[in-house]
């Protein structure tokens, strides 16, 4: 068994088609990789997919085979990287990743805080989704992310922020008339929350609701807050996100806070508790530095381990 035909078989899975995954992803032909995948069945002694017309789903073998196949790859994608930052003279690397938007709150702060080091070290900054970083974070492609406590990944969280949520809406909304929402005036509204890579958020959200006992139902699912905005203005719904949206409202949306006690999302420094690297370390011991004046910084989150 090959590297190569975990990579093939976990490719096929995401992309739920021999065909795409061969040709959007692996850039091979359909024939070659179908006969990688019969060669790693015949290796492990039993049927991984099952296979139609629709494309390909796992079998219970599959399914079984499939986190071992991408704890592997991590594993051996983590090795990679930390062989190569071995091997680089001069200064250390260090890399931050932000959940877009952050940046702009987060990135000085984080400065800040490696002040002393930047002389010796070389910092690489990222934005992408949130389970993305974590991914990043478990491959040892990142140092520490701040990010969203994401469930399904052995990572350290170290909360250091809790925003509020707030409503979008369009600029020239009936209800930019009042000072703060109430969750009844989305009743008749559409709808736009979190989903799919914004899970965390659709969880607050969805709960809030349930707690007020509002039975409102998603209309549409936004991954990023890009996505939020562009559906607040062409479907003139209202959307409810996170605090830090107030920094990138074009002038075609603005945001009201939610009437009463808002709820909240966490903001989370995350990091692989195997990785070793000093800066890290160093990194974690001044949390402090990071806090603004009314909040205490490295408050441990009751999923600082979420497996």
């Amino acid at each position: 068994m090959e590297l190569r035909h975990l990579r093939y078989f976990v490719a096929v899975v995401e992309e739920g088609s021999l065909t795409t995954a061969a040709e959007k992803r692996l850039h091979t032909s359909q024939p070659s990789l179908s006969r990688q995948i019969r060669d790693l069945e015949d290796e492990v002694g039993a049927d991984l997919l099952s296979r139609s017309v629709h494309g390909v789903e796992l079998t219970a073998s599959g399914k079984a085979f499939l986190d071992h196949a991408r704890l592997a790859l991590a594993q051996v994608d983590a090795a990679v990287e930390a062989a190569r930052r071995a091997a680089q003279p001069g200064k250390k690397p260090f890399a931050i990743g932000f959940l877009t938007g952050h940046e702009m709150t987060w990135l000085p702060r984080a400065m800040h805080v490696l002040r002393d080091e930047l002389k010796n070290i070389q910092v690489t900054v990222s934005s992408d989704y949130s389970p993305d970083l974590a991914e990043a974070l478990v491959r040892g492609r990142l140092d520490l992310a701040f990010l969203r406590v994401e469930p399904g990944y052995d990572l350290g969280y170290r909360v250091v922020d809790r925003e509020p949520l707030i409503v979008l809406m369009p600029s020239d909304h009936r209800l930019t008339a009042k000072q703060a929402i109430h969750p009844r005036e989305f009743v008749g509204e559409i709808f736009i929350g979190g989903a799919n890579k914004a899970a965390v958020l659709r969880g607050v959200t969805e709960d809030y609701l349930r707690r007020l006992g509002m039975d409102i139902k998603l209309d549409h699912g936004v991954d990023n807050l890009a996505m939020a905005m562009s559906l607040v203005v062409s479907t003139r719904g209202l959307a409810l996100m996170p605090a830090y949206a107030r920094n990138l409202l074009p002038a075609s949306v603005v945001s009201r806070p939610l009437e009463g006690e808002a709820p909240t999302i966490d903001v989370a420094v995350g990091y692989s508790t195997s990785n070793t690297s000093p800066i890290l370390k160093l990194f974690l011991s001044r949390l402090d530095d990071l806090k603004g004046p009314d909040w205490k910084t490295g408050q441990e989150s009751p999923d600082t381990r979420r497996v």
